[in-house]
């Protein structure tokens, strides 16, 4: 382990222990949940069942969305992977640790992850599925980054931030026998690679160790196939599990097999592979759920779905079948089309049971949810963090939120107020006005009509904007630890 790692460990040790110690938490006497956060990916807003899609099959989302709390203004923190995965994995905005786009940047060591938190209060920890968030491998040339000498600085595998079990893969894989390279047709496949050869990115669960058996068929159930006995071991040895699974579909390359083409066999070809996938996909989530029943852990299971952005494309044409359900924008695009979510949240017993939030929030919004759940005092990390613990809005006691939901990407700047959203093309310099309430597909730009709330708004993106590029210059973390 390199030096700042053990440094970081003993950091986080004397953290929690001093926690424990100075407030004796009720969390030592009471069973602790587990947590589980599932992400898919370029998945859009209208792209499940229970939101009224005219042909996408969905079952075990939408029991899932009908037991549990569903978010009709759920948001990814980006509007492309990476940083979206970094905010979940931290709470924070992107930039401040320089996740700026899709393959830029990665986990720096200084950051407290996930997985680092709840280690440190006795929980086992996975992470299964597409990683995003650094290279896996300085050794072996792989994927987009992986085992290139100008990309060294990056290698910020998961064991090297909180996770004791790993699953995972650099980046995209095609959603049907992931190591394969498809045909053309299945989308974003490069020229360099060979149809029906390696796809040249692997799945590895340790430093130089790649996974060669069990990746046929659909790639989902690779990733379940992982998930499960990390589960189940867990819940043999009576040890709370913090299980992050993050799915690869239904990216681009898409495509799926005959058995879940066939429900949508009236549809165009391409229609039946995007759809096929999802559907294989949402099999697996109620494989998961049932999983979780049979063990006797899902009342004790909390239980987060949401995607880590819009649908992929100019249109639904090809393989990019995903739909914004009439949201202006897709992925790369900060209007709601891009950012804008499916996002449910299962706890049962726990939290109410087909409760619509018309609240905003965010996948920034996990990391200061769980620290919540567990008991834990975000202020001994002694940073700014952007999200706002779910647990009062998914109980209706509150119905705003006390810290609004700001963006910055690719030259485009948002803040959400409630009903209220400013957007700018040009990072900051000028701003649109949207009421999402009367108008949430953007088409009547209300600048001129309210000004003073724009003014009010744009201040506040502006001193957002000082605390993101504090952050990352590194002022986090040069400040005394407690």
């Amino acid at each position: 382990m390199r030096p700042f790692y053990i440094l970081k460990a003993l950091l986080l040790t004397s953290l929690f222990i001093s926690c424990a110690e100075n407030e004796k938490r009720s969390q030592n006497t009471k069973e602790r949940p587990n947590i589980i956060l599932i992400m898919t990916d370029d998945q859009g807003w209208g792209d499940t069942g229970y939101n009224g899609h005219p042909h996408l099959k969905t079952p075990n989302l939408d029991d899932m969305a009908a037991k549990g709390v569903v978010f009709n203004r759920f948001y990814s923190a980006s509007a492309v992977c990476s940083p979206t995965r970094g905010s979940v994995m931290t709470g924070r905005h992107p930039l401040r640790y320089g996740i700026c786009t899709a393959n830029c940047g990665h986990i720096k060591p200084e950051e407290i992850t996930l997985g680092e938190m709840v280690k440190e209060v006795g929980y086992t920890t996975g992470h299964f599925g597409k990683w995003h968030l650094g290279t896996l491998t300085q050794d072996t040339i792989e994927a987009n980054r992986g085992g290139r000498p100008q990309h060294h600085e990056h290698y910020a595998p998961p064991w090297e931030h909180g996770f004791d079990t790993s699953f995972v893969t650099e980046s995209k894989v095609p959603t049907w026998d992931p190591m394969v390279t498809p045909d053309r047709s299945a989308g974003d496949v490069s020229m360099a690679l060979e149809v029906g050869k390696p796809f040249n990115t692997s799945y590895w669960t340790g430093p130089g160790e790649i996974v060669t058996e069990n990746l046929d068929g659909d790639d989902s159930r690779v990733i379940m196939d992982r998930v499960i006995p990390f589960i189940e071991n867990a819940s043999k040895n009576k040890q709370p599990f913090l299980s992050i699974i993050w799915f690869h579909t239904p990216h681009l390359p898409v495509l799926t097999g005959e058995n879940y083409r066939s429900p949508y066999g009236d549809l165009s070809e391409d229609q039946q592979h995007f759809y096929g996938t999802l559907t294989a996909m949402d099999e697996q989530i109620g494989r998961l759920r049932n999983t979780l029943e049979k063990l006797g852990v899902d009342e004790n299971t909390v239980l987060f779905f949401t995607s880590d952005n819009g649908p992929e494309g100019k249109s639904t044409k090809g393989r990019t079948q995903g739909t914004t359900k009439g949201l202006k924008g897709r992925k790369r695009s900060l209007y709601e089309g891009g950012i804008r979510v499916p996002g449910i949240m299962e706890w049962p017993g726990k939290i109410p049971s087909g409760l619509q939030v018309q609240t905003p929030c965010f996948t920034s919004d996990y990391f200061p949810t769980i620290a919540q759940i567990l008991d834990i005092d975000m202020n001994r990390f002694n940073r700014p963090f952007d999200g706002v613990d779910l647990l009062p809005i998914v109980s209706g006691a509150a119905k705003k939120r006390d810290k609004n939901l700001a963006f910055r990407f690719n030259k485009q700047a948002v803040l959400i107020n409630g009903d209220y959203k400013i957007y700018s093309k040009d990072d900051g310099h000028t701003f649109e006005l949207y009421n999402l309430a009367n108008d949430p597909s953007e088409s009547e730009d209300l600048a001129a009509t309210y000004p003073d709330i724009l003014k009010q708004m744009v201040a506040e993106w502006n001193q957002w904007k000082v605390s993101q590029e504090a952050s990352a210059a590194g002022n986090d973390y040069t400040k005394s630890q407690p």
